[in-house]
């Protein structure tokens, strides 16, 4: 079992030195939450460990792991307050040298018999920590009160520890990386792939962008995907990084350069790097000028630059984390589960020919577009997209730096190709399409110039069906029974499937969507602390969309009295 510890005045990290010192001893792991309204510079941390995973300094929720994985870091950057209600977790103790506000919330996240060391203040500072379960003795060191929640309040008990085993439906990018989170945690997985090897649907492109969104409003998309794309590369170190020489995985962080559309937008993208101060590690605003030596090529407006972001090789990816599952993962490839049953308390994957292909106590449905025909997941309003990607030999095409984007996106050469793409169709056809290539090579001109980008090429790409929801974010989670009665009011209240779960609808984001949506599931399998911010992880719910379905039917009919 771990211990949760909540810090609210960071410092230059002393007390999580000695909460790791005392993880030691105790020989258990250690899980601590850090919220800072800023983010020391990593030179002013004396561990270099430390040092080296310190996180970017951007809002939001930044997890480290160090000591081997024995230590989880969550680093929650911006209002302490506002961040403190964003928390879900059951703490076992808390660090509190500066009064708050609002200490309610302490007493929400307390376990029972759960230490309080906080800074001693006025009689209002102390009412409050009465109020929300704290007790303490008058005998403390002078200037720190040291406290225990004692409040005798109902709480939700903690949960048993779950059976560890699971079968994962799909491997690609979301089943992948199911897999090594769930293993990772000692789990003993099954992953059902109805191909012969991984990566062979929407993840089977031969190169996928990655990079952050940014919006004026720092909205919901904004907010995941910020925290998405910076955990993946930290996840992509842990599993060895990126290389253009494809060991262990196949990728460059070679920058990726995001044109403005015209004028206005360049005048938005520089209000938006202003406006939230981002540092330049993470983005920086060019002129039209500097863009364009970038790009090679004249262009009239500005741009991002996301000097972390990259280009990658997803089936690359989806070996490295299937290879550091090691022997917990059992591999099934070339069999597809037409359907799921619950029987004796597990889940049953049933093959075409009624064989029971993998039985467990949880199930994860992770195929993307395969989920809209089984019988847990076809009430979902998922869709596909499709999308064509361009390959052109790096002869006959400009040779780029690094990535560029606008309407569309191209890719430096990538083993002699250069990837141009990708359209958004509203049609399943699997063939190539003429009129596609003409449309992504109409949109590389528009960027580069028509004298960079020939006019008559071999008809030669990629099709894949992206899986997508209608708010465009994925869906992590456990399953709503759209079968169950009632009509709830809140997330909470909505029924759902036993153990069952789904990793679907990553639209054109899987490639840094899947670590962090991987290890928000596995979190909340084991009763962990959540890598995002609450408000984040209910966006993501599976039940939102039946909640909005029911909200909308409004209250049921009630029969008049005879």
């Amino acid at each position: 079992m771990r211990r949760v510890v909540l810090d609210t005045g960071f410092g230059q990290g002393e007390h999580l030195a000695a909460a790791r010192a005392a993880a030691r001893v105790a020989g258990i792991p250690l899980h601590y939450i850090a919220l800072l309204a800023e983010l020391p510079p990593a030179q002013a941390l004396a561990d270099p460990a430390l040092r080296a995973a310190w996180p970017t300094a951007v809002p939001g929720l930044h997890r480290l792991e160090l000591d081997d994985g024995r230590t989880t870091l969550d680093v929650l950057l911006g209002d302490v307050e506002t961040n403190l209600g964003e928390v879900t977790a059951r703490v076992d103790e808390f660090f509190v040298p500066t009064p708050l506000a609002s200490p309610r919330m302490l007493g929400k996240l307390a376990l029972p018999a759960a230490r309080l060391l906080a800074c001693d203040g006025d009689d209002t500072w102390r009412r409050g920590l009465r109020a929300a379960g704290f007790s303490w003795q008058e005998d403390g060191a002078p200037g720190w009160l040291e406290a225990r929640y004692t409040s005798r309040k109902p709480q939700a008990p903690r949960p048993a520890p779950p059976v560890r085993s699971a079968i994962v439906i799909g491997a690609g990018v979301a089943g992948s990386a199911a897999c090594e989170r769930l293993c990772a945690r000692g789990w003993d997985v099954t992953l059902l792939e109805r191909h012969a090897e991984p990566a062979t649907e929407a993840s089977g492109n031969r190169a996928g962008i990655f990079m952050p969104l940014l919006s004026r409003d720092d909205n919901i998309p904004t907010r995941l995907t910020r925290a998405a794309f910076l955990y993946a590369l930290r996840h992509w170190r842990y599993l060895g990084g990126l290389s253009p020489a494809g060991e262990p995985m196949l990728g460059a962080q070679c920058g990726v350069l995001q044109l403005a559309r015209d004028a206005d937008h360049a005048a938005l993208q520089r209000e938006v790097v202003e406006q939230w101060r981002y540092p330049e590690a993470f983005v920086r605003w060019l002129d039209a000028g500097t863009a364009a030596g970038l790009l090679g090529a004249p262009t009239p407006d500005g741009a991002w630059l996301f000097a972390q972001g990259g280009w990658a090789n997803p089936a690359s990816i989806c070996r490295a984390m299937l290879a550091a599952c090691g022997e917990r993962l059992c591999r099934i490839f070339s069999a597809a589960a037409v359907r799921l049953e619950r029987r004796d308390g597990l889940w049953h994957a049933i093959g075409a020919d009624e064989t029971v292909l993998a039985s467990a106590a949880h199930a994860i449905v992770a195929n993307g577009a395969g989920a809209l025909t089984l019988e847990q997941t076809a009430a979902l309003p998922l869709y596909t997209m499709r999308g064509q990607v361009t390959h052109v030999d790096a002869a006959d095409f400009a040779a780029l730096p690094l990535v560029v984007c606008r309407e569309a996106y191209m890719t430096p050469p990538v083993n002699g190709i250069v990837s141009v793409g990708a359209t958004y169709d509203k049609d399943d056809e699997r063939a190539l399409r003429a009129a596609s290539q003409a449309e992504n090579l109409a949109r590389a001109r528009e960027i580069l110039g028509p004298a960079r980008v020939p006019d008559e090429l071999p008809l030669q790409g990629r099709v894949g069906l992206r899986c997508m929801a209608p708010d465009r974010l994925p869906l992590v989670g456990a399953l709503p029974d759209y079968a169950a009665p009632g009509r709830p009011e809140r997330l909470r209240d909505v029924a759902r499937l036993p153990n069952l779960h789904a990793l679907l609808g990553y639209a054109s984001r899987g490639l840094i969507w899947a670590p962090l949506a991987a290890e928000l599931l596995a979190a909340m399998l084991e009763d962990e602390p959540l890598p995002l911010e609450a408000s984040l992880a209910a966006a993501l719910d599976p039940g939102r969309f039946l909640l909005k379905e029911r909200k909308r039917q409004g209250p049921p009919s009630v029969a008049s009295a005879p």
